[in-house]
């Protein structure tokens, strides 16, 4: 903005277009005056209120442009009306005996920079020295200009940025398109398996019952031509009578019927086996989707390690950060708002506040541990009720065999057998917590709300009876086990 304004204008109104180049030009301007130019500047500069306005300087070009909000128009104007009554006058006594350094001060102390470009303007004119009055002009339309290179340029970031974003929004919509086709392709597969799987079951069925079926007719056939041979012969005819008189012999012979039963089929087990087929397949079909699964987040493996600041006092952490165990003795630590009080946990030094991440944790031999990820501003003293809405995604096994994932209220999870190893991986713009084990996935927070950094989280339940004496330890991905030798001199003892 340019035009005259009260010294009581706010800042926002000095922070116009030209105010870069005011106080400078305006010096610049004052020192080309002579001593008897000065002193009539000077004088006129004590009754402002005779200063005509100045001209008001289009910007044609900026008017025309659409996209350009209004409130940057308007702080591209370069004058602004005003009324010049309003305004103060700086006094004789100020300006006697000073250098034009000093008019130029004072009247940058006593005015806003858009009024000094007027009234500079303004005495110029009256005192006739237009070739300074277009010096000023000059470096009015110079600003202009650059503004307009500026405004072109934020028209041009914010298209290329209205691009990123539309691109942006098309490489979503092809992963969910992707997603979406890998889900159909899997459950396509899966269903055309459960309806083979039906399909065999069915003729398995039938065909037994065919195979029943012509068993019991043959077996009717045979019965029946046995009852048409023995109808075919009449003992009793005379010439039987005659024949078989003097002999007496024995009744025709025939066949022992007595062990000829039909016995219906049986197809118990039938189904069982067909279930525990299809059951096969679908397991073999889940470890193949949950494979790639784990492939995927294992692409986003980081280095964690431990951060002894964060520490609880009984629990020893190896020299490279990558084992905590608890002790049988509480060190006197020097005291620490981050260190953990109550709860025998300790956090990851690295923080995180966007992307994805994932690590792995071998609890192999432990009895009771807590693993996830933990809020910045978590509460460290005291006792912790673990849960999203205190800052905590975690899973956690306590007694041997009890499971859980701390959610609200908290899931009873069943793992038999129990993991080895877990893996954590989280994508924070998602709002995703997810937990692994070799078969795949053990529970998934989703929907969360991330506004803070995320650190990794590690628990440490009481060493009871030499139970739970195993380390939790931090694993390189892909590897099948971590050793869990950490001697005396290996340790970090904390002092």
């Amino acid at each position: 903005m340019s035009g005259i304004l009260s010294p009581t204008s706010s800042i926002m109104e000095d922070e116009n277009p030209g105010a870069e180049i005011m106080p400078e030009q305006i010096l610049n301007t004052l020192d080309e005056l002579n001593k008897k130019e000065l002193k009539r500047f000077k004088s006129i500069l004590q009754q402002p209120t005779d200063i005509r306005r100045l001209p008001t300087l289009k910007w044609k070009n900026l008017k025309k442009r659409k996209t350009i909000k209004k409130t940057n128009l308007e702080k591209a104007k370069t004058i602004e009306k005003t009324n010049l009554e309003k305004a103060k006058t700086i006094g004789k006594k100020n300006l006697e005996k000073v250098k034009s350094i000093d008019v130029a001060d004072l009247m940058l102390q006593t005015y806003t920079h858009n009024r000094c470009l007027e009234v500079t303007y303004q005495i110029l004119k009256k005192i006739k020295r237009k070739d300074l009055r277009q010096k000023l002009i000059d470096a009015q339309k110079e600003e202009l200009k650059r503004i307009e290179a500026e405004v072109d340029q934020m028209i041009h970031d914010t298209g290329v940025q209205i691009r990123e974003i539309k691109e942006s929004v098309k490489i979503s919509k092809d992963a969910a398109d992707r997603e979406k086709a890998e889900g159909v392709e899997v459950f396509t597969a899966l269903k055309e398996s459960a309806e083979r799987g039906l399909k065999e079951l069915i003729k398995e069925i039938e065909d037994k019952q065919k195979t029943e079926e012509k068993k019991t007719k043959d077996w009717i056939k045979y019965l029946q031509q046995e009852i048409h041979e023995l109808s075919g012969t009449n003992l009793f005819s005379p010439s039987n009578l005659l024949q078989s008189f003097p002999s007496l012999k024995a009744a025709p012979p025939t066949k022992d019927l007595t062990e000829v039963r039909v016995r219906p089929p049986t197809y118990k087990g039938t189904v069982v086996r067909a279930v525990a087929q299809l059951e096969n397949k679908l397991r073999k079909s889940i470890q193949e989707i949950m494979d790639a699964e784990m492939k995927r987040v294992q692409k986003f493996a980081v280095d964690v390690s431990l951060d002894p600041d964060t520490a609880h006092p009984y629990l020893i952490l190896s020299v490279d950060g990558k084992q905590v165990n608890v002790g049988e003795v509480e060190y006197h630590l020097p005291g620490n708002p981050k260190r953990f009080s109550e709860s025998l946990a300790v956090l990851g030094r690295q923080s995180f506040s966007s992307g994805r991440f994932y690590f792995e944790v071998q609890v192999k031999g432990k009895t009771g541990w807590v693993l996830g990820v933990a809020s910045e501003s978590i509460d460290r003293k005291g006792e912790i009720k673990l849960s999203p809405k205190n800052g905590y995604w975690t899973v956690r096994l306590k007694n041997r065999n009890n499971y859980k994932a701390c959610a609200d209220p908290p899931v009873r999870l069943h793992l038999h057998p129990g993991p080895e190893k877990v893996g954590v991986f989280v994508d924070y713009e998602e709002g995703q917590v997810s937990f692994y084990d070799v078969d795949g996935l053990i529970y998934s927070f989703t929907g969360c709300c991330f506004t803070e950094k995320l650190y990794p989280y590690f628990s440490h339940y009481d060493n009871v009876g030499g139970e739970n004496s195993a380390p939790l330890i931090i694993c390189p991905v892909n590897q099948a086990d971590c050793s869990s030798d950490c001697s005396s001199d290996e340790e970090l003892i904390f002092s």
